[in-house]
C-alpha cells in the first residue's frame, strides 16, 4: 500500500535552492486595489468609526452654525427692538413738540384775536358815546343857549390882568345873549372888553383876543379837545354841515 503522504519534488540537479514565498513580497497594480482607504491611528475602529467621523464633525458644525444663527437672530431682534423703540421715542418727542408749537401758537392766535376784539370793541364804545354826547351837547345848546354867557364870562377871565385891548368875538345871534346876562356881563366889562359880531364863530363858542395873545374857546375847538381826549377823530360838525 502505496502512502498517501506527499514528498517535496526533487531538486533539480544544479538549480538553486528555493526560497519560502513571501505573501507581501507580491506587487499589487493599482487597478486591482478597491475600497483603498489610508491607514491612520483613529482608523483603529474598524470603518464603522471611520465612517461615523466625518457625521459626528457635521453633526457638531451644524449645531455650531444653528447655535451662531440664533444668537444672531437674538442680537439682531434685540438691536431692531432697541432702534425701533428709540425711534418711536424720537417720533414721539417730535410730535409733542409739534403739537405744543401749534396748540402755542393757536392760543397765541386766540389772544391777539381777543385783543383785536377788544380795541374795537373799546373803540366803538368810544366812537358811541361820543356821538351821543355831540348830539346831547348840541340840543342843550340848542335849549340854552344862554349858557354862552358863562362861557364867553370864563375865557375873559382867562386873560392876563395885565392884557390891553381884550375883544370878545362871539356869533352875532350870541352876542344880545352876553351883553343881557347881568352877572357875566358885569364881570366881561370890567375887563374893559368889547364884544365883536363874528359869524366865522359857531353859536355857544367864543374867542379873545388881545395884545397878549389869544383865547380859543370855540365850541368846535373845545369839542375836538374832549373828543381826542378819549381816542376819537369826530368833528363837531359833520363834513358838509355848518358849524
Amino acid at each position: 500500500m502505496t502512502s498517501s503522504s506527499s514528498k517535496p519534488p526533487a531538486r533539480a540537479a544544479g538549480a538553486a535552492p528555493a526560497r519560502p514565498a513571501n505573501p507581501y513580497a507580491r506587487f499589487i497594480p493599482r487597478e486591482e486595489l478597491h475600497g483603498f482607504a489610508a491607514w491612520t491611528p483613529e482608523s483603529l475602529g474598524g470603518e464603522a468609526a471611520a465612517a461615523g467621523a466625518p457625521e459626528a464633525d457635521l453633526a457638531r458644525a451644524g449645531a455650531d452654525l444653528e447655535a451662531r444663527l440664533a444668537s444672531a437672530r437674538q442680537d439682531g431682534y434685540r438691536d431692531g427692538t432697541r432702534d425701533g423703540l428709540a425711534a418711536l421715542e424720537g417720533l414721539q418727542r417730535s410730535h409733542a413738540l409739534q403739537v405744543s408749537a401749534q396748540a402755542a401758537a393757536l392760543l397765541q392766535a386766540i389772544d391777539e384775536g381777543f385783543q383785536a376784539l377788544e380795541e374795537r370793541l373799546a373803540q366803538a364804545t368810544a366812537a358811541t358815546a361820543v356821538t351821543l354826547a355831540r348830539q346831547v351837547l348840541r340840543a342843550e345848546l340848542g335849549a340854552r343857549p344862554e349858557r354862552v354867557a358863562r362861557v364867553a364870562a370864563e375865557a375873559v377871565a382867562a386873560v392876563l390882568a395885565s392884557a390891553r385891548r381884550v375883544e370878545l368875538h362871539l356869533h352875532p345871534q350870541d352876542l344880545p345873549l352876553v351883553a343881557q346876562s347881568a352877572a357875566e356881563a358885569e364881570a366881561i366889562a370890567a375887563r374893559g372888553t368889547r364884544l365883536i359880531a363874528d359869524e366865522t364863530i359857531a353859536r355857544g363858542g367864543c374867542r379873545v383876543e388881545s395884545d397878549l395873545g389869544r383865547i380859543d374857546a370855540r365850541i368846535e375847538s373845545r369839542w375836538a379837545q374832549a373828543a381826542a381826549a378819549l381816542g376819537v377823530d369826530l368833528p363837531w360838525a359833520d363834513a358838509g354841515e355848518p358849524a
